[in-house]
């Protein structure tokens, strides 16, 4: 992967994932999440409509904008390969101090199970170097 890319899913920009309804319609929401070992991990809670639409359809497109500069930006096309428990918390800890640079995710509730989205991407594209005054 572009190390641009795992640049900005390794800062505190928020990323978008774009999810298939049952009509074919995109569902977009914002989310946390970052880059490991090739896939992007997405963490989201269990029942949600985007852990709904992945069960049904696995294609995804996510987005993640620096928020320093707009104009750095990465889109991704791909598929969810898998979809891992973080019933413990750890993978939402992990993203917490990354946005928030706390320890302990502080929105947890008792009838929640946290899901990681593991999307591997098959299309990466990449906007030039670009610069809000250029």
């Amino acid at each position: 992967m572009d190390k641009k890319v795992i640049k900005l899913f390794s800062e505190k920009n928020l990323v978008f994932i774009a999810t298939l309804m049952k009509d074919g319609s995109p569902q977009l929401s914002p989310v946390w999440a970052n880059y490991e070992d090739g896939y992007v991990l997405v963490n989201t809670a269990e029942g949600r409509i985007k852990h709904k639409n992945v069960l049904r359809d696995s294609r995804v497109a996510v987005s993640v904008v620096s928020e320093d500069n707009p104009l750095d930006m990465t889109t991704i096309r791909g598929v969810v390969e898998k979809l891992i428990p973080d019933y413990e918390y750890r993978h939402a800890d992990k993203l917490t101090k990354q946005y928030m640079g706390r320890d302990h995710y502080p929105f947890k509730r008792d009838d929640e199970k946290r899901v990681i989205l593991k999307i591997k991407p098959e299309r990466v594209f990449i906007l030039p170097e670009l610069k809000m005054n250029d």
